[in-house]
């Protein structure tokens, strides 16, 4: 069986390059978050508005599509154009997330290459797993509108104690990636997919992290959501509604990864 590709202890690192940047993206809320607070005295058309925010998260996801389709047409003659275009996008959301102001620009042009990136892993999973691609974009869009209409009603909202709660499994989760990785990279696991491949009980190890790690995934849009209430909410100036736009989605992207390795996992 094709489980032996590479691809897939090098997704496994660049998954763990994804947390690494949610991580970061979280950590970063607090200096945001004292930027929101802050009395604005601007006038309406200058502020940030949830319509706007929508307009350009709507803009980026469609730069991120475009990407992904060149990644899954070029895959197959041009492997190697993903992979650049993986460390392209990983180097641009670091850029990112520590810029003091957003930069359309930058966000974008992150959407295009994580495009590229996400349309070249898919197909190779496709390739292997047919019909998986539909299956883990279901996925991400039912865990998408799940956590939004839960946001929207009320029910549920990001809390000081849960925010520790889930940095430090965020943390934790890391270190079990890089170690993963390196036990794969070094032929200590010869297991395709390293320690997720262990058992416990009959089950794989890798869904039962995955189960919690889609949690985690949706938490963090939770807190997505809201940064972008409190912008809102404290009158932010109209350029941080592209704040709001990268924030959900490095998440997304991260939840679609792992939704597409847990069904892998599943499947195999």
């Amino acid at each position: 069986m094709a489980l032996d590709n590479p691809a897939f202890s090098r997704n496994s690192a660049f998954s763990s390059k994804q947390g690494a940047v949610a991580v970061a993206q979280d950590m970063s809320a607090q200096e945001l978050q004292a930027r929101f607070d802050q009395p604005a005295t601007l006038p309406d058309r200058e502020v940030m508005t949830v319509e706007n925010t929508i307009s350009k998260t709507v803009g980026a996801f469609a730069v991120l599509l475009v990407g992904a389709a060149i990644g899954w047409v070029l895959t197959p003659t041009m492997p190697a154009l993903f992979w650049i275009a993986s460390i392209i996008g990983f180097v641009l959301a670091l850029v990112n997330i520590f810029k003091k102001e957003p930069s359309p620009a930058l966000i974008l042009a992150y959407a295009g290459a994580q495009g590229i990136f996400i349309g070249g892993i898919s197909q190779i999973y496709e390739g292997m797993y047919s019909g998986i691609v539909a299956q883990a974009v279901i996925g991400t869009l039912v865990v998408f509108g799940v956590t939004l209409a839960l946001f929207a009603s009320g029910k549920i909202r990001a809390s000081k104690r849960a925010t520790k709660v889930f940095l430090i499994a965020m943390v934790g989760y890391l270190v079990f990636s890089v170690i993963n990785m390196i036990l794969m990279w070094t032929g200590v696991n010869n297991d395709p997919w390293g320690l997720r491949g262990a058992e416990i009980a009959g089950i794989p190890l890798g869904l039962v992290i995955g189960v919690l790690v889609i949690i985690m995934a949706a938490y963090s849009l939770v807190l997505d959501f809201d940064l972008i209430q409190q912008g809102v909410r404290n009158r932010a100036p109209k350029k941080y509604g592209w704040t709001g736009a990268f924030g959900i989605m490095v998440t997304v992207i991260w939840l679609y990864l792992e939704i597409l390795r847990f069904i892998a996992i599943a499947r195999d």
